[in-house]
């Protein structure tokens, strides 16, 4: 089976290839092909590849391209992890927002919106390519912001595009580990839209658990959601929040301690990355050796993980992150059990993004959802399960009226549509500011000169 990433010199692209190493089983990829705008960090990745497979038995050939038609041609499997302008644009979207006394995180506000304005054009045309290249294959989105850019690629892919996150899986895992039972042996009864949604079950041998969590203070508050949240406001609100949602419950504390910060999330991630790309260039060219691509690839992923949502944290006073959420694991393996579940027909229940066809009553058929979904060769179908929270409902349908307008911008170039998703949004709220986040950024990035009054 081939397997195509595009952003396949992406940081991240380890992860992916550690789960593919793995895998041994019947209908497994054999051959990985990275595309990337960047021919340098292609070579780099490639570099961290090979490492990183020394010593496997049978690992899959990895090639490289820089040209979108040579790498999605003849794939089975897609997976689109792009970032259009790089951790520099994330960087920017970030302080621009802040700027203006807003959060900018890249999935959640005003970022959200400037990342997806840029990117949506770029998701549209791979999307139009491998509808005419590749119409068999399926593809996964891992491109922020996976729930407007996975709807957004729908007009072309239909149901074969499916968008995927690590965030749902990872809650249910820690709210069971915390009651000491078997994250392997849980099912997860989750709602919402990506980076907005609440765990509203968790079941064992039929029995919800949830319940027991909430009477239990000394489990809720010993993983990282309890911690953040805090044990009395999960009580109120009866049922877990993914933890981008602290930015809505906590939203004048995280702007505050963003705007305290040395610097954001994204120019940390900028200056780190970019320090280790450069190392690996430096090597290549024949200046001082680092550590094996590998080693180096992994101590920086380490840091990455150890500073994750460290403003959130610094927010509510939590300190440093349990070291039992430092190690990855949860996207890739999601992503594999996709594949296989479609490539071999293996049913599977995983929390995906797909067309809800009426799974939230309050959205239309084709608003893209994250939700249990049953998975097998005909591809993945929403299940049925919990309602919305009704604290949680007229959030959701204020946010895909958000997502709802970005991807009509950048599918008209109508720059009002633009302007109206700032304006709608829960974390900005004011038509001024709107106007104003919206000429900034397309004064920084020349992404955005599609867009017109």
């Amino acid at each position: 089976m081939r397997l195509t990433i595009l952003g396949g010199g992406g940081f991240r692209v380890p992860l992916v290839y550690r789960a593919l190493l793995g895998d041994h089983g019947e209908g497994r990829v054999t051959e990985v092909t990275l595309h990337d705008v960047d021919a340098s960090r292609l070579a780099t990745i490639r570099r961290v590849l090979a490492d990183q497979s020394a010593g496997h038995r049978d690992p899959p050939l990895v090639t490289v391209t820089t040209d979108l038609d040579e790498a999605v041609t003849g794939a089975d499997f897609v997976f689109s992890a792009i970032r259009v302008g790089g951790l520099a644009g994330r960087a920017a979207d970030e302080r621009i927002a802040l700027e203006e006394g807003v959060l900018g995180q890249e999935t959640v506000g005003a970022g959200g919106i400037s990342y997806g304005l840029r990117t949506i054009p770029v998701a549209l045309e791979i999307a139009r390519r491998i509808a005419v290249l590749a119409p068999d294959a399926w593809v996964i989105n891992f491109t922020n912001p996976v729930g407007m850019v996975t709807e957004a690629m729908t007009a072309h892919l239909g149901d074969r595009v499916i968008g995927i996150c690590d965030s749902p899986v990872g809650l249910g895992r820690r709210a069971a580990g915390a009651l000491g039972a078997d994250p392997a042996r849980i099912r997860l009864d989750y709602v919402g839209l990506n980076h907005l949604g609440w765990l509203c079950g968790l079941y064992a041998d039929g029995r919800d658990l949830l319940p027991s969590l909430f009477e239990n203070e000394a489990a809720l508050t010993s993983f990282e959601e309890g911690k953040l949240f805090g044990a009395d406001l999960l009580r109120t609100l009866g049922a877990l929040p993914n933890e981008y949602l602290h930015y809505y419950y906590f939203n004048r504390e995280s702007v505050d301690s963003a705007r305290a910060a040395e610097q954001t999330r994204g120019a940390f991630l900028e200056f780190q990355q970019q320090h280790f790309y450069d190392s690996m260039g430096t090597a290549c060219s024949g200046g001082s050796a680092p550590r094996s691509a590998w080693n180096a690839w992994d101590a920086t992923r380490l840091e990455r993980e150890t500073t994750y949502m460290a403003e959130n944290r610094d927010a509510v006073g939590m300190g440093e992150r349990d070291s039992c959420d430092l190690e990855s694991g949860g996207y890739e393996q999601v992503a594999l059990s996709l594949m296989r579940a479609i490539a071999l027909d293996e049913r599977a229940t995983l929390i995906l993004n797909v067309r809800g066809r009426g799974r939230i009553p309050a959205l239309d058929d084709d608003a893209v959802i994250e939700v249990p979904c049953h998975v097998d060769a005909n591809g993945a179908r929403p299940i049925a399960g919990a309602s919305l929270p009704d604290h949680g409902a007229g959030l959701v349908c204020s946010v895909k009226a958000v997502e709802r307008s970005v991807v009509q911008a950048a599918g008209t170039g109508d720059r009002a549509r633009a302007v109206k998703a700032l304006t709608i949004h829960p974390l900005i709220d004011s038509y001024a500011v709107a106007e104003r986040l919206l000429s900034a950024y397309q004064r920084h990035f020349p992404e955005l000169a599609y867009l017109r009054r």
